[in-house]
């Protein structure tokens, strides 16, 4: 059954997002033995420090051991999703493989959510209260072009990683999420979601992004969807074309003034459409068309206001042709704000599998993600991982096929394990809990 969720505007934070002390203001006793100075403190205080390192890296190794011993589990599973590729919401097929494999797991599972068929969450609370991590499932593929984004590795990836933390978690404390996000390719599923309040009380989101290279974080443009639509009069194009008014040369019109804006916007800003409707044939005056823009900025402010911008364009567009538009806002994805503690965690354990990171600019051949909107919710973590050689082009179909070599398998099964060792951390470490919280709150 469906779970109620509640839709708001403020995050709903967990308590163990409030109640981490700030260990450099506890207030000093004296005569408190664990305050009063000796010569064998420093020997005490190592010798713990180490212990809880041993236990964790025990704790991880074990979860490590539980990704490998299902690894014909997850290959399966993604070689199984890459061949029966569905878009956007439509996404019956994997959502059903991923959530079974969940629920045989030992997860109570929820599907639908969200107001979303294809999407779930399986959860899985340990014995103790504690943080709760989640991992996100995406699993929706391209129209022609099949998972020439790799989303069949990324569900399987966080499905290993979320077994992993359930074979650990009772003993641990706190709990595990995973969560199937569909529609990411032009959908906005996790936008949707988002709003629902589906991830609220979530202390961490974590996923991977298959790639060319193996990046630890990137930002994302936030973006809006704007689709706009002309009407105006039919009319035969030879014999009386005075008497029609062309709702296309209003489309034209528009992308023109949007090419005089260019100019005059940042150099990060990104303004691209498409005609969706032209008219239906050469000697009609088209009395509809219809057009299809995306506007991305670096931040949600300047996006916003750009989009005002475009939204002029098509006004100035009727006016000039008589045509009366209307204008339909079709989501909005949000800048991604990657937690900067979260990702040095997962950095250190996905380098201690032996992997290595490129050395890129954050901000350059960025798009967009609707992870964008979970990270305003949640720290969040969305890190990349290479399934080929640095030329390869995503959404090609290079890169589908790329997305079922044996050099995908590997990064999805490192993925996997990297994120799992990355949620023992924050279920484990609350001064890593505490930079985290830190770092969301000052962006």
């Amino acid at each position: 059954m469906p779970r109620d969720v509640e839709a708001s505007g403020t995050p709903r934070l967990s308590r163990w997002h409030r109640a981490e002390p700030h260990r450099h203001n506890r207030r000093h006793e004296p005569g408190a033995d664990e305050d009063r100075a000796t010569p064998w403190s420093g020997a005490r205080n190592q010798e713990r420090d180490q212990t809880v390192k041993n236990t964790i890296e025990n704790v991880k190794a074990s979860a490590l051991q539980t990704v490998e011993a299902i690894r014909p589990t997850l290959v399966r599973l993604s070689k199984r999703i890459h061949q029966h590729p569905e878009v956007k919401f439509e996404e019956h097929k994997a959502s059903r493989w991923l959530s079974e494999t969940a629920a045989e797991a030992g997860f109570r599972v929820e599907q639908p959510i969200g107001g979303l068929d294809t999407a779930f969450r399986a959860s899985h609370a340990g014995k103790k209260e504690g943080p709760t991590v989640a991992y996100l499932a995406e699993y929706d593929a391209l129209p022609k072009l099949g998972h020439a984004c790799g989303h069949n590795l990324i569900g399987t990836a966080s499905l290993g990683a979320a077994l992993a933390l359930r074979s650990v978690v009772d003993d641990l404390g706190g709990s595990v999420q995973l969560i199937g996000t569909p529609g990411e390719e032009g959908g906005g599923g996790k936008v949707i979601l988002a709003e629902a309040g589906v991830f609220d009380g979530v202390d961490a989101a974590l996923m991977f992004h298959p790639s060319p290279q193996t990046i630890l974080w990137k930002l994302a443009l936030a973006r809006r969807k704007l689709f706009i639509e002309f009407f105006g009069k039919a009319a035969h194009a030879a014999s009386c074309p005075e008497k029609g008014i062309s709702a296309l040369d209003a489309v034209i019109q528009t992308f023109l003034s949007i090419n005089a804006l260019r100019e005059h916007t940042v150099e990060t800003a990104r303004i691209h459409g498409i005609i969706t409707d032209g008219g239906d044939a050469p000697n009609i005056v088209p009395d509809y068309a219809a057009c299809l823009f995306y506007v991305r900025a670096m931040d949600d402010s300047y996006c916003d206001a750009l989009l005002e911008k475009v939204k002029d364009c098509a006004r100035g567009a009727a006016l000039a042709t008589g045509a009366r538009v209307e204008m339909e806002m079709q989501g909005a994805y949000r800048s991604l704000r990657t937690n900067l503690p979260l990702a040095q965690a997962f950095k250190e354990n996905l380098e201690a599998l032996g992997w290595t990171f490129a050395n890129v600019d954050p901000a350059k051949g960025i798009g967009s993600t609707d992870m964008g909107n979970v990270s305003h919710v949640t720290p969040a973590l969305h890190p990349y991982l290479s399934i080929g050689p640095e030329d390869l082009v995503v959404h090609s179909p290079e890169f589908a096929e790329a997305a079922t070599s044996e050099q995908a398998f590997e990064a999805m099964m490192d993925a996997a394990k990297a994120l799992a060792a990355t949620g023992i951390d924050v279920l484990l470490k609350p001064g890593l809990r505490e930079a985290m919280q830190e770092d969301f709150h000052s962006k």
